[in-house]
Order: structure tokens, then sequence, then C-alpha cells
């Protein structure tokens, strides 16, 4: 039932969005706007008289009335010709979501924020280093440092509606951060023209992607803790793999094309140890998952290549087959070890 309620808020909100579009040169400035607020209104509206009935129905409306709330303002500034600098449009949307949050206290309105802010973030150190190369660095690794974050939400002494909704989104964001951080080769940006970002710029983008991060892991947790301090290292590890290239020394450039793999390699199991110390499941599940890619990476990237065509395909096979029952029989014995803590942690 929750599931068909929320799909029905993404498609009405996607309904309206694409009538919009459809009759967008139809439309006249005040008949847009007064779309884009009515939608607002009446979704705000409808949220509140259906609170007290059918709770998770209001939490839909209530969300897409935000979602709409973002349009709103985008289409404001259109029409009234307002300075144009897109990272504030997220700055106010942000803030309603924020509001939102704070009058409903709904776990939609915090996924809506914990989304925007991070993405105002974004879009303002783009803005201020459009002029400079090599800035996807920087925001790769506070992408993936709060991907982390946010998947380790949930733990044993805490879980809510919003600590699970923040753990899907680390998860599904952990891994294409993951990739894009790893693949931060130094040579795909170096010819490009413009000069290096400034060192106090750097300075407050490596604040900013690091420490924000930080201190929302730790207060997620409640209080100061090793792991997310951990997971920044590997992070600043991660990264630092992307820019050794060009150097002569012979271990920085063993570093810079395997070190990615090790470090992957050596966080997935991390992964694995972490869901076994604090009992979830899920991290068991994408600290494996995560051991399978990083070991298919290192094939098509290392091994693939060195070999013919029939042989790389065959490898290719066994490396499946392989993985498929090693990670498998792993899966299985790590959750029958961990059904096995909890029952022995019953009363």
């Amino acid at each position: 039932m929750a599931l068909a309620w929320a799909f029905g808020g993404i498609l009405l909100g996607a309904g309206v969005l694409l009538f919009v579009a459809a009759h967008w040169d139809e439309l006249s400035p005040a008949e847009r706007f007064a779309l884009v607020l009515g939608m607002v209104a009446l979704s705000h509206v409808g949220g509140a008289l259906l609170a007290s009935r059918i709770a998770p129905l209001a939490t839909v409306l209530h969300a897409v009335g935000t979602l709409a709330l973002g349009a709103g303002i985008f289409l404001a500034g259109q029409i009234f010709n307002l300075e144009e600098h897109w990272p504030g449009g997220i700055l106010l949307w942000a803030l309603g979501a924020l509001i939102a949050w704070a009058v409903l206290g709904d776990w939609a309105q915090a996924t809506l924020l914990a989304l925007l802010t991070p993405t105002w973030l974004h879009g303002e150190w783009i803005v201020a280093t459009e002029y400079y190369r090599g800035h996807d660095l920087i925001l790769a690794s506070g992408l993936t440092l709060l991907s982390v974050v946010y998947f380790s939400a949930r733990t044993k002494q805490a879980d809510s509606p919003v600590r699970r909704a923040l753990m899907w989104l680390g998860g599904l964001a952990l891994i294409p951060c993951t990739f894009w951080l790893s693949l931060q080769r130094e040579h795909w940006w170096s010819w490009q023209p413009g000069a290096d970002i400034p060192a106090n710029l750097q300075l407050v983008g490596w604040v900013m992607a690091i420490g924000l991060p930080l201190a929302a892991g730790n207060a997620l947790r409640g209080r100061i803790t090793w792991q997310p301090f951990a997971v920044a290292a590997w992070v600043a590890l991660l990264g630092s793999t992307t820019r050794v290239h060009g150097f002569k020394n012979a271990f920085a450039q063993a570093w810079g094309e395997l070190g990615s793999y090790l470090l992957c390699g050596l966080f997935s199991m991390a992964l694995v140890w972490w869901g076994l110390q604090e009992a979830r499941r899920e991290r068991i599940n994408m600290g494996i998952a995560g051991f399978g890619l990083t070991v298919l990476c290192f094939y098509f990237a290392t091994v693939m290549d060195k070999l013919g065509r029939s042989l790389s395909l065959m490898g290719l096979g066994l490396l499946f087959l392989g993985l498929g029952f090693g990670l498998r029989r792993a899966r299985t014995q790590l959750l029958a070890r961990l059904e096995a803590t909890e029952r022995q942690a019953q009363p």
C-alpha cells in the first residue's frame, strides 16, 4: 500500500510537469505560475485534511507539494527575470523543505532536505570553480563520504523512518559515487584549459566536503565516534590514487593503477565487518556486492586486455561462476552468524 501511494505521488508530480511541458508555449506566464502555485497549495491542503485519516497518503501529498515548490521557485525566476544564480533557487527550495520538515516532522520532507542541501552546495561549488580545472575530485570525495554517512544512518541503538530513508539514499548513491571518485584520473582533465583551483578555495572546498559529512555522521550517532573519521581517511586515500599519474616513481605508478582496487576491496570487507558489529544486513549485502564489483573491475581493467579473446571470455565466465558461488556462500554464512548473534542477544 505504501509503495502504491509513493508511486502515485511520483506519477502525479510527473504528470503535472509533463502537462506543463507539453503546453508550455500555449500558457501565459500568469497561467504557468498559477498552475504551479495551485499545485503547491492543493497538495499541502490535501495533505493537511488527510493527516488524521490516512497519514501515509498525507505524507505523499505534502512531498508532492514540496517538489512543486521547486518548480515554482525556478518558474518565478524565469518569469520575473531574476538574477541568474541557479544554486540560490535550490537553496530556497531546501529552506522550504526545512520549514516543512520542522512543521510536519515526516520522513519525506527530511529525505528531500537531505537531497537538496548537498545539491545546493554542489551547485555553489560548480559556480565558484567553473573557470578552474580539477574541481570534480573534491565533489566526488564529499559525495562519496556523505553517501557512506547516509548509508550507515541506521544503527542497533537508533532507527526511524528518516534513518531508513537516509539508508536507501546512501545505498543507491554509494557505488556510483565510489566509481566517480575512483575514475578521477589526473590525465583525464590535465589537458583542459584553465588554471588550477586557488589554494584558499581548495581549502574551503575540502573543509566543506569532509567536515560537513563528518559532522552529519557524528550527529546521527549522537556522539563522536571513530567510524566516520575512518571512512573519511579511506575517501582521502582513494582520492590520492587519482593524482599520481605522471610521476616517475614506480611505487606512485603502482598505487595509481592498483590502489583503488585494493582500497575498494578493503572497504568492502570493512563494511561487512561493520554490518556484523552493528547487526545491519544491508551493510553486509553492500560489502559483498562491492567486493564482487571490485574483482570484476580489476579483471576488466587489468587482466582481460592481456589475454586473447577466447581466453578472456572463458576467464570472465569462470570469474562470474566463482564469484557467484563464493559470494553467495559467504553471504549465507555471514547472515547465519548474524542471526545467531541476534538470538543470543534476545532475553
